[in-house]
């Protein structure tokens, strides 16, 4: 299998989850980390902070690993970043655009400062953090920019589900890949990933419960599928919008029960996520789960991740 070795991640929102999971799977091949985000201080809530991410990516294998603290709505900051990273490894070869914010509210719902953080971390922090890395980016090893977000998928009856508000942000992030991919082409290689179900991550404990958690697959599965991604040369691997299992299948190799080894549990179904398949299917899931929420008091019904 190809290899990471030697390559140098920048990971935004690295703190933990989805993105952790891949700056470990890097690690493990012997990459350099960045890991990038706002946590300091443990989070009454969610753990980890990115000085215990960036351990956890040493004692994985990572030659070394740097920790800084970046609010990515601030344009000075990650300014510094990126000339932090350069200073330390000498260039940047690839950049995970994982920094997000969620909240689904409804347009007579939402509020301004929700949609104001979505827009700027989604869709402003995407596009300016490529920004700053494409110089280095444009001199690296293989270069890839890998952004966290959905398909574009323009049915409308995704924008009523996952909220106009936050369907716009997302999106945002994929038409960064799109529309770079082609700017760049033979150049620096712009991909998608998103997963099919949730994501077991703290988000979701905190979001859905443990209901939630159980119907979710382990951040492994987008980790190995990023992983698949990062190896692949940028000249030929670029404008994608990935399905994380739909990796692991068609690319790896995967059978279907292979994928079991990623679910959280071997008896409660899986849920759909966002942006993948048939809206209806998701509304007719969120319905049965509000219901049982009422039921059980465990499930709030916004069991999507903070991706």
């Amino acid at each position: 299998m190809a290899s990471l070795a030697g390559k140098t991640l920048l990971v935004t929102g690295g703190s933990r989850g989805i993105g952790l999971a891949i700056a470990k799977r890097a690690a493990q091949d012997g990459a350099n980390i960045v890991i990038a985000a706002k946590t300091v201080t443990p989070h009454p809530k969610l753990p980890g902070t990115i000085y215990t991410a960036a351990k956890e990516c040493e004692e994985a294998g990572a030659r070394k690993a740097l920790a800084l603290q970046v609010d990515i709505m601030d344009d000075e900051q990650n300014e510094r970043m990126v000339e932090a990273a350069v200073a330390e490894f000498g260039g940047i070869d690839i950049l995970i655009n994982n920094a997000s914010a969620i909240d689904n509210s409804g347009t007579l719902d939402i509020r301004a400062k929700k949609y104001h953080l979505m827009h700027n971390i989604n869709g402003r922090g995407t596009f300016w953090t490529s920004k700053l890395c494409l110089p280095h980016l444009l001199k690296g090893s293989n270069p890839h920019v890998l952004n966290l977000s959905p398909p574009l998928d323009l049915d409308p009856r995704w924008f009523k589900v996952g909220g106009t508000a936050y369907t716009m942000a997302k999106y945002n992030m994929s038409m960064c890949a799109v529309g770079m991919a082609e700017e760049f082409k033979g150049q620096v290689a712009f991909n998608c990933l998103w997963p099919r179900t949730p994501i077991a991550t703290a988000a979701v404990q905190m979001l859905a419960g443990e209901l939630g958690m159980k119907a979710s697959r382990s951040v492994d599965i987008m980790a190995d599928a990023a992983h698949w991604i990062l190896t692949q040369p940028h000249t030929e691997c670029t404008g994608n919008t990935f399905i994380d299992d739909a990796v692991m299948t068609e690319k790896l190799g995967l059978s279907r029960k292979d994928l079991d080894k990623y679910r959280m549990s071997s008896i409660v179904p899986l849920a759909p996520d966002l942006y993948v398949g048939d809206p209806g299917e998701i509304e007719v899931y969120l319905s049965g789960a509000r219901k049982m929420q009422a039921i059980m008091g465990t499930f709030t019904g916004k069991f999507g991740a903070s991706k």
